[in-house]
């Protein structure tokens, strides 16, 4: 036994499994050529942000459109900043999107062969491959303290040198596995660093399936792989972890891209292939002119739990991340109005490199669109999961009668070009409450809206009355029409727009003007949903009772 094996004996003695043992365990998966492997690894340290849901949705859907897999991997090392709970509450978030593991993590238990999933629970398989650089002298121990390396740093500061622990600077790293291994023995703290053979001022050519090919500069950097706690830094479990279970992509932000340096070398001194590597645009924001990163302490359209909790549509979220991810996603969409987004086929040259802005009215834009395209079963059921956790009095509407409100909220919607009343689902109970008697009397204690500069109660009391006696609901919405506007004449009002403006002495009003006298009356507001639907759904009897709540009421 040589030297260097004695050196990986001593520090890892329990260590008894090889890599060849972990390429046993842990097998090439069987899937068809070009099937893509690429996963969701989060840190349970806080909530689930957007930029993370845009890189999620994007890690998810190669998989699902190559049969490959998708799964979930807990990075949980860092136990300082760990929040109990927030690993599950990550994989809820990522539910209520449809964006669901095929494998790994899955909160309260684990799925897959190649786990663990938790990187906690993964000590030991970095430690084989960790004992094996040691013996092949690619890592080393390294007992410098937190002050030396802190003079170390302001020496490079001062000097204006690269920071960090390399070359000269990288001390431990001269050590002979004797003098390490008699250190290790006087119960010297130590961690183990990767033994880097890069230079700095050397380039490589790396492919990002983005962003095309790439120069950057060589790692040099001996990064620690293995903390005193026994746990591996980051840039290490990547490199095992994606290795045995067989990552083919990994996708993630550019802000990553200074790594991938440290990934290359680490790969290639374990003699592993690399997988394809897809730097993301990040999503920015506009702040005072300035282009910046979406921030979690900023912006509350950071966090994926804004949108779920004011009632956004799920699938509206994911179509405009969709759109910032594919430049040909929008064109395919005017093509295919009503088809899932997932039938669409992402990729990775149609990507944009540049970082992308947040357009909060374009999100609401696609929402209300996405939500006017559901039939009125799927909105009814998706408007009820929202409820259910965020909405008492919209699950209360819609538990009162469920028919009634699929009623109501199937006004002119399923056709062609379908009526958008609702951007979110915490829209509804506001734009809605008044088709329901109790609701309507409640909001009547208030002062109605009608425009009494320009319309004396008088008026509308004899507009509301004369509406009364002839509403026309036996008709058609056309022949409707032409009956209020048979109304207005009656009552002084032109029943044409267009003649009313070129005249306006010559009347009160126009058709328009009646038809919000009585909007106001059987709904208490300016804006309802189409006004014939409204009166054909409350039926004539409701119509005439509020008509002449609202009249002894403006008398």
């Amino acid at each position: 036994m040589n030297e260097l094996e004695q050196l990986a004996e001593l520090i890892f003695p329990d260590i008894t499994d090889t890599i060849d043992d972990l390429e046993k365990r842990y097998p090439q998966r069987n899937l068809p050529d070009n099937a893509i492997v690429a996963r969701f690894a989060p840190s349970p340290t806080g909530f689930l942000h957007t930029g993370s849901l845009f890189a999620t949705l994007i890690a998810w859907k190669f998989p699902h459109q190559t049969s490959g897999i998708f799964y979930t991997r807990l990075e949980d090392t860092d136990t300082k900043r760990e929040i109990e709970g927030s690993g599950e509450e990550l994989l809820k978030q990522l539910e209520a999107f449809g964006i669901m593991p095929d494998e790994g993590y899955m909160g309260s238990y684990e799925k897959g062969n190649y786990g663990p999933y938790k990187q906690s629970q993964r000590a030991n398989i970095y430690k084989v491959v960790i004992k094996d650089f040691i013996k092949r002298g690619l890592a080393y121990p390294c007992f410098c303290s937190s002050e030396s390396l802190n003079e170390m740093r302001k020496y490079q500061e001062e000097h204006k040198l690269n920071p960090g622990y390399y070359g000269e600077f990288a001390k431990c790293s001269y050590l002979s596995p004797k003098v390490a291994m008699e250190r290790i023995k006087n119960h010297e703290p130590y961690v183990i660093r990767f033994r880097s053979t890069g230079n700095y001022q050397n380039k490589i050519k790396i492919t990002d399936l983005i962003r095309g090919n790439l120069e950057l500069a060589e790692n040099d950097q001996h990064i620690v792989i293995l903390k005193s706690d026994g746990l591996p830094t980051y840039h290490f479990a990547h490199l095992v972890d994606d290795h045995f279970m067989r990552t083919t992509h990994v996708t993630r932000g550019e802000e990553w891209l200074p790594s991938l340096p440290i990934h290359y070398e680490l790969f290639e001194k374990a003699g592993w292939e690399k997988p394809k590597y897809a730097h993301l645009p990040v999503i920015m924001k506009l702040d005072n002119g300035n282009r910046r990163k979406l921030s979690k302490r900023k912006d509350p359209e950071a966090a994926v739990s804004y949108f779920l909790e004011n009632g956004y549509p799920a699938q509206g979220i994911l179509e405009y991340l969709i759109t910032i991810a594919n430049s040909n996603f929008e064109e395919w969409r005017l093509q295919n109005m009503n088809a899932n987004i997932f039938d669409f086929t992402l990729s990775f040259d149609k990507m944009t490199l540049d970082g992308a802005l947040f357009d909060l009215a374009k999100v609401k834009n696609i929402c209300k669109e996405r939500l006017a395209r559901l039939n009125k079963d799927e909105f009814t059921k998706q408007a009820y999961e929202y409820a259910l956790k965020y909405d008492d009095n919209l699950k209360a509407l819609i538990k009162r009668d469920e028919n009634y409100f699929k009623e109501i909220i199937n006004i002119e919607r399923e056709k062609d070009n379908p009526r958008k009343d609702y951007e979110t689902f915490k829209d509804v109970y506001p734009i809605i409450n008044f088709f329901y008697s109790d609701l309507y009397e409640k909001s009547l204690t208030n002062e109605l809206p009608f425009n009494l500069e320009r319309f004396d109660k008088a008026t509308i009391i004899k507009v509301l009355n004369t509406y009364k006696d002839d509403m026309g609901l036996e008709y058609d919405e056309e022949n409707w029409f032409n009956n209020l506007k048979n109304i207005s004449e009656k009552c002084g009002f032109c029943s044409n727009v267009k003649e009313y403006k070129k005249n306006k002495e010559a009347y009160l009003g126009h058709v328009g003007d009646v038809s919000e006298m009585i909007r106001i009356a059987i709904s208490t507001r300016k804006n309802t949903p189409n006004l014939y639907y409204v009166l054909k759904i409350l039926g004539e009897k409701e119509v005439i009772t509020r008509i002449d709540k609202v009249i002894d009421k403006l008398s």
